[in-house]
Order: C-alpha cells, then structure tokens, then sequence
C-alpha cells in the first residue's frame, strides 16, 4: 500500500494511492480505512508524505560505501540529526545556498515509524513500529561537513531534505536496487542488502537511545558514488518498489 499527504483543492489530505486514483483516509497510525475516493493523482499536489518529529541519520551504512573510501566498517551505527524544517517534497527545489561551495546528493531509503518505540524486547515489537518505507536525499554541503568537523549545520540546511513521495507499506526492506540519477544519468547503484546494519537493527540501536514516535523518519545511508548538485540540476532517487523522488536545484 502506498501512503501520501496531498493538497487537493486547497484541503490537505492522506491518501492511499492505487492506479493512480486517491482515496482518502483518516491517518496512516490507525487503521487505514478509505473514507471515499478522492481524485486522480495528477489532480493533486504530492507533498512531503511525513512530517516527522525528528529526522535520525545514519553516515557510513553501505558496504560497498565504505570499501569506496577506504574506511573500516564501523561497530555500531554513526548517528546525527537532520531538522524536520529541511524537509521538501517531490518536485521541490533543493537550494544551494552560497554558504558552499561543494554541496552534495546522498540517495537513501528511509524507515517512517508507525507508533512509539522504546527499549524494544523482541523483533516483533520492531516489526509493529515500522509504518513503512520511502525515498530520501541526505542533501550536505560537504565543503562546511570538513570545515566543522562535525554535522550539524552541513545537513540542516532548508530544503536539505527531501523525502517521498508515497510511503510503502508492504515491502520486505533487505533486498532493493536503490539508485539515484542526476540528469537521467545513474551515479550512484547499489542494493539495501549492502546495508551493514539493516532497518531491524538500526531501529533497535536508535531506540535504546531516544523514543521514536509515529512520523519519525530514519535515513538508512547512502551507497557509494556521491557528488555535487550545481543550479538546474535534476536529481531523481530510485528505491526498487518505492518510486522515484524527483528535486531540482536552483541557487539562493
């Protein structure tokens, strides 16, 4: 089942898509009962499908990532935070503000959590927590990343990022191609299988830090080949049964 918000007719929605139809539902927490068909889906504007309490990131998660810089797999998960005021939509723009110089696409798949976790005692109780799956751009202005030496302000840019545009609902995570294309060409082409640690793991390790809470969304990591976005830019993320999350770049 794929879950999104859209604004149709100045009234802003969640919906579930099927065949390129919308049907309305009251929210993807409880039971996802259609309240009545609503429209075809190029009728509606696709907004950013979660606005969440927090945005939890995970640097170093691929595999094959890691080989590609030359760097040890890390023991446990590498976290930071990414605010919910950068988060943009399908078909926003991504801004490259001129505080940098040197600013970055990272293509993900994302978790979005379906009710609060905390201390989990089993994997169902992980299982139960996941609403479902999506596509994510961990935009960072890298050249800030290396100056500061740590995070923060190179991913908390506005419009840094971008999310969607339907969440998943029904898809086994650990075995996806997970593409990202700049201008139709493909630079960066992995598999979540690469992941080191999976979503399972991730959410266990995340939550015995900090409860997550219904809307919450963690970024997984991104596969080897990131680069620069420069202004006019069109940048596509693919996840195998997910879709394609489609920004473009313009300067400030």
């Amino acid at each position: 089942m794929k879950i999104g918000r859209f604004k149709i007719k100045e009234k802003i929605i969640w919906g579930v898509v099927k065949k390129n139809k919308i049907f309305e539902i009251i929210s993807p927490f409880e039971k996802q009962e259609i309240i009545k068909e609503i429209g075809n889906l190029n009728e509606a504007k696709i907004l950013p499908p979660i606005l969440p309490s927090k945005i939890i990131a995970v640097g170093l998660n691929y595999r094959d990532h890691a080989e590609e810089l030359g760097m040890k797999i890390p023991k446990e998960p590498i976290l930071f935070l990414k605010p919910p005021s950068a988060i943009i939509g399908p078909d926003e723009f991504i801004i490259l503000p001129p505080e940098s110089k040197e600013i970055h696409y990272e293509g993900e798949m994302a978790v979005v959590i379906k009710k609060p976790i905390y201390r989990p005692k089993n994997f169902k109780e992980i299982e139960e927590a996941i609403l479902g799956y999506t596509c994510f751009n961990d935009v960072t202005a890298r050249d800030i990343q290396k100056r500061d030496g740590q995070w923060t302000r190179s991913k908390s840019f506005d419009t840094f990022a971008p999310i969607g545009p339907f969440i998943e609902t029904e898809i086994d995570p650990n075995n996806l191609l997970i593409e990202t294309y700049i201008n139709e060409k493909v630079v960066q082409r992995s598999n979540t299988k690469e992941l080191i640690f999976n979503v399972f793991e991730l959410i266990k390790f995340i939550s015995h830090i900090m409860t997550l809470l219904p809307g919450d969304v963690i970024a997984t990591g991104t596969p080897p080949g990131v680069g620069s976005l420069k202004e006019g830019d069109i940048v596509k993320v693919y996840v195998e049964k997910i879709g394609i999350l489609r920004n473009f770049c313009k300067t400030l």
